[in-house]
């Protein structure tokens, strides 16, 4: 009789690596606002994530959606400005990404890596601790 394993069991599932953060972009965009406590203006958040308008919009909705991040629209000297900030569930979930990522590092470097590989993420895993 085969007993199919629990995903919650696999050694190596990372649930932690949550797929609306895992995405590229959407990275780039949380790592800004995380370093930014104000929030960024859209044309900043642009350019520091290199995007076009149309992606960061999507982008945007996307964690918006998921309660990530929160937009305000207004106005700066009589000109539209939308804000975008980092909710307090957006940085908590952020915060538990980074900690799957440090596991995942930590994981390769007790694996069977190239000594030169392994030598490095020692290296970055004792710098964190």
């Amino acid at each position: 009789m085969k007993v199919k394993a629990r995903r919650s069991e696999g050694r190596f599932a990372y649930e932690g690596l949550d797929r609306v953060i895992h995405e590229r972009a959407r990275l780039s965009i949380l790592t800004s606002l995380m370093t930014n406590a104000k929030g960024l203006t859209f044309n900043d958040l642009k350019d520091l994530c290199a995007l076009t308008d149309g992606n960061l919009s999507r982008h945007l909705r996307v964690l918006e959606r998921a309660k990530m991040v929160e937009i305000v629209k207004g106005q700066d000297r009589n000109r539209p400005q939308t804000v975008c900030r980092i909710t307090a569930p957006g940085r908590r979930s952020f915060l538990e990404y980074l900690e799957t990522l440090e596991q995942v590092i930590r994981d390769a470097a007790s694996g069977k890596t190239t000594e030169a590989a392994a030598k490095l993420v020692r290296e970055w895993a004792a710098s964190r601790a």
